[in-house]
This record gives C-alpha cells, sequence and structure tokens, in this order.
C-alpha cells in the first residue's frame, strides 16, 4: 500500500511475484480465456511484477463473496506457499467485499484487472493533464475500497474540528477523498478550457489520428511517418499522453496524433476520465486504424477499438486501415486476409511493417489522397501547399 499527500492505495511493486487468475464460460473459450492470461501477465511485467503462475477456473456465475469457489481459492492458497507469491492478480473487476474476502482467505494481497491498468497508468502519465486524469480515476475506483485498504480506519475519534464526537476514521478520509475527486474534476475542467482556447488559434488544417489497440505499432508508424523520437516500447500503454505533431507529405501538411491504446476491458473510470484526451480521437479529421495483424487476436483487436469509437461518436470518421507488422505473414496468410476481410470494407487498408519500412510508401500515397480531399472538403480555396 502507498500513501501519498492525497493518495492512498494499493501497488504493486518490482519485487512482487504475482500469481495470475483468470476465468473462462459460455462467453469466452478456454482458448480466449487463455489469451486473456497472456495480455495479464503482459501486463504485470510492464507493471514490473514477475508471473510466476497462471490458472483458471470454468466459472458461469462468479461467487458473491470470493468471485472463484472455495476449492479453487485452497488451490492458489497452495501455490503462493509453494511459489513464494506475494501478489494474486484477477484478470477480472472484483468488489470491494471479493477483495477484502480474498485477502483474508490467501493471506497475500490481491490486485484485480482495473487496479493494475491503474498502475501503470500512473507510471506512465507525464503531462498534468494525464497525472490529473490518472489520479481522478484512481481516487473514484478507491473511494468504494477504502474500508479493504486501511485496518485503523474502524476506530473512532472525536475532537475539535471532527464531525462528531466519535466519527470513525473511514468516513472522515471517505470525505476528504471525495473532496480531492472534486478539486480534481475541476482541474480538468480549467485543463479543458485551456486545450480549447489553443485549438481554437490553431491554423486550419487537416488533422489526423492514430489510433488501435495497445502495442500495436502507432508510435513507431509516429515516428516514421513525423520523424519524432514517441517513446516506442514493447510494452502494453507506453504511450499515454497524446502527441501531436506536423507532418509534410508531398508537401502536404497536416497534423499527426498519437494517442493512448486502447484495450479489451479498460477501466470505466479510465474512459471517463481520459475523455479529453480522448478529444483528440473526436477533433479528427481521418483515423488511422493500427492493427498488428501477427497477433492471433486481431480481429477481436479491431472490435475492441471499434467499440471504443462508437462510444467516442467517432466511427463515421473517414478511417484507413493499417495492418502492420505484415512482415510476420507468410503469402498465404496476407492473400487470405485480402480475400476476406479486405473485401466488402468501404475503408481503404493497406499492409505495412513500420520496423521493417515495408509497404510505407503506398500508406503515405493513401493517407495524402485522404488528406487532399479533407482539405477540399472543409477548406474550400485554401492554398495549403503555402502552409
Amino acid at each position: 500500500m502507498y500513501q501519498g499527500e492525497d493518495k492512498l492505495y494499493y501497488t504493486a511493486t518490482r519485487a512482487d511475484r504475482a500469481i495470475l487468475m483468470g476465468i473462462w464460460n459460455r462467453t469466452h473459450s478456454l482458448e480466449q480465456a487463455e489469451e486473456y492470461l497472456k495480455e495479464l501477465a503482459f501486463l504485470a511485467e510492464t507493471a514490473g511484477v514477475q508471473a510466476v503462475k497462471m490458472t483458471m477456473q470454468k466459472l458461469d456465475t462468479p461467487h458473491p463473496a470470493t468471485f472463484v469457489g472455495k476449492g479453487k481459492l485452497e488451490e492458489v492458497q497452495a501455490d503462493v506457499e509453494k511459489l513464494e507469491a506475494t501478489l494474486v492478480i484477477f484478470d477480472e473487476d472484483l468488489s470491494p467485499t471479493q477483495l477484502r474476502n480474498i485477502e483474508r482467505t490467501l493471506n497475500i494481497r490481491v490486485l484485480d484487472r482495473s487496479g493494475l491498468i491503474l498502475q501503470i497508468f500512473s507510471e506512465h502519465a507525464r503531462t498534468a493533464q494525464a497525472r490529473t486524469q490518472v489520479e481522478l480515476a484512481r481516487a473514484e475506483y478507491m473511494l468504494p475500497r477504502l474500508t479493504r485498504l486501511w485496518t485503523h480506519l474502524s476506530r473512532e475519534r472525536g475532537g475539535i474540528g471532527l464531525k462528531g464526537a466519535g466519527e470513525k476514521e473511514i468516513e472522515t478520509d471517505r470525505r476528504m477523498l471525495r473532496t480531492r475527486i472534486a478539486q480534481l474534476k475541476e482541474e480538468l475542467k480549467h485543463i479543458a478550457k485551456q486545450t480549447e482556447t489553443r485549438r481554437k488559434h490553431r491554423k486550419p488544417m487537416v488533422r489526423v489520428a492514430l489510433v488501435g489497440y495497445t502495442n500495436v505499432g502507432k508510435s513507431t508508424l509516429m515516428n516514421t511517418l513525423a520523424k519524432s523520437t514517441v517513446l516506442a516500447e514493447n510494452k502494453l500503454f507506453a504511450t499515454l499522453d497524446t502527441t501531436v505533431r506536423k507532418v509534410v507529405l508531398s508537401t502536404v501538411p497536416f497534423l499527426l496524433a498519437d494517442t493512448v491504446g486502447f484495450i479489451r476491458k479498460l477501466p470505466h473510470h479510465l474512459v471517463e476520465s481520459f475523455k479529453s484526451t480522448l478529444d483528440e480521437v473526436q477533433e479528427a479529421d481521418i483515423l488511422v486504424h493500427v492493427i498488428d495483424v501477427s497477433n492471433y487476436h486481431y480481429m477481436e483487436h479491431i472490435r475492441v477499438v471499434q467499440d471504443t469509437l462508437a462510444s467516442l461518436q467517432a466511427m463515421d470518421k473517414p478511417m484507413l486501415y493499417v495492418f502492420n507488422k505484415a512482415d510476420l505473414l507468410d503469402e498465404d496468410e496476407r492473400a487470405d486476409l485480402s480475400r476476406t476481410w479486405l473485401q466488402g470494407q468501404r475503408h481503404p487498408a493497406v499492409f505495412i511493417s513500420a520496423t521493417q519500412r515495408e509497404g510505407l510508401e503506398e500508406l503515405r500515397n493513401l493517407l495524402v489522397a485522404m488528406v487532399i480531399d479533407q482539405y477540399k472538403h472543409k477548406y474550400p480555396g485554401l492554398d495549403y501547399y503555402s502552409m
């Protein structure tokens, strides 16, 4: 547990050895559950946690008290002792009651998927806006969980300035956290106003936003197109803050934005608090949907991104599908994809390898044509070549 000036939350540490727990049921197969656990292991690695075992249970209806059954908890407890684990991470969101009961049973710290993602976001936030957004998301996540974290909060205290002679510490701290949440929301409103003011003073220029599942190569593509130095690592959420660069391709200028990657089951609080960052998606004239076509579950990743874009009311924008890491496909796989998924789509698509610099010329040509179309549509008569 970490306690800062205005923060209180459990954290994983780089010395932690974690057991990862997943489930499978009628909504997703055993194979899908295994893939989800691999993604959870990647999340844990991004947080610096070593995954010492992955386990799962078939479960159609979660247990209201402990999420998984008694027998599974006993099995996990044996693994904790055998593997000297210091943390158990669930690939699901757990209620405060479930978290508390599981910790009491296992006598070990427990994180759920949202808690782990929130920690990763907090470590990767760099700008004032991103840090404020993450702190807001964590505070809202923590509010119902205070009773789990502070064992001393059941003691009553009284005195000058306290609400009543016997107010419990938990009530005081919950009130302080609500106050902090209100302050953070006001700070984000102020930041949003400043951002909107800056946008109003921008020159008329077509805006392009890179979107996609996390760790598909958006930042690498950003660096290639914009010749910039955006952080590009083989980690989930390596890029958290939106980066905007002016790009000129074939003498045609436009603004290119690299946005935070989407992910399956992104915590609700994060989606809400990051709406202002995702304004870059809503403000964009063209969306470039980057896809890691070498990932076996790329179709599910496409659906996750499309669902997120739909929630932002951004699915009606001109879109270019960029199938990245195509160098990892053989010719038959690429041909099969061209015959099946690409046929009948109203949006153009291109196969590339950002690292191997394959297909980039075709990508540039398609993108320039789409940008010119937007200039003609939005700014007729504008001499954009001289910008």
